[in-house]
């Protein structure tokens, strides 16, 4: 079995999408194993995960840096000193500057809870229900310096409901989340996505796996 892409998860809070990453790196035909959590709270629910799964977990709080620069930089420095590939930010609550954005491009994966490029930034499912629009989902992209931007490698679709509130919206979405970003992973690691003009081709890639991206009724 060839070398798997040794990658890292950067987590703030409960982590279910870091679950959802560790279950599919589980499966023995996987492309990626996840190496490293990295977690800029102590008490993240994410890293009592990791740890029950075995993987090496980092606590690397920004309050005791007196500059973003030197945060990231060790951040980034824990990175290479567990040979990392590829970077997930799963409900990591800090924006990263466009150094670390550029240090890791094309290599760093994020997911957010619509189909970008609609409804960037937060409070997403308030302002979907606001607008009245008859779907949404989720985006699994490449990260760029602005916020929510960047190559798409999946997404997922997730019809509204006449009847739904934020929470049962949310909830919703975060199913297709938690099916839609081991995928895009998957993608990546094993070489059948790849950035051509600031865009993820997959021409000529078989990924029947991309099935399970029905929409989420």
């Amino acid at each position: 079995m060839a070398d798997r892409q040794r990658s890292a998860v950067l987590i703030s809070g409960r982590g279910s999408n870091l679950q959802a990453l560790i279950a599919a790196s589980a499966r023995p035909d996987a492309s990626a194993t996840i190496a490293l959590v990295i977690s800029n709270r102590a008490d993240a629910a994410g890293l009592d995960h990791a740890r029950q799964a075995g993987i090496a977990t980092q606590v690397i709080s920004h309050r005791t840096f007196a500059t973003q620069t030197a945060f990231e930089d060790v951040i980034n420095a824990a990175l290479q000193e567990h040979r990392i590939g590829l970077v997930c930010l799963a409900g990591f609550m800090r924006v990263l500057s466009p150094w670390f954005v550029e240090r890791w491009r094309d290599r760093l994966l994020n997911i957010h809870p619509s189909l970008l490029p609609a409804f960037r930034g937060l409070d997403t499912h308030r302002r979907v229900l606001a607008a009245g629009v008859r779907f949404t989902g989720c985006t699994v992209h490449l990260v760029r310096a602005e916020v929510d931007d960047g190559p798409i490698i999946a997404q997922a679709v997730v019809p509204v409901r006449h009847d739904d509130t934020e929470d049962s919206l949310a909830a919703r979405v975060l199913a297709a989340e938690h099916r839609c970003y081991p995928i895009a992973l998957e993608l990546l690691a094993s070489g059948r996505a790849w950035v051509i003009d600031d865009q993820v081709s997959t021409a000529g890639t078989e990924a029947p796996e991309l099935m399970a991206l029905n929409p989420v009724i």
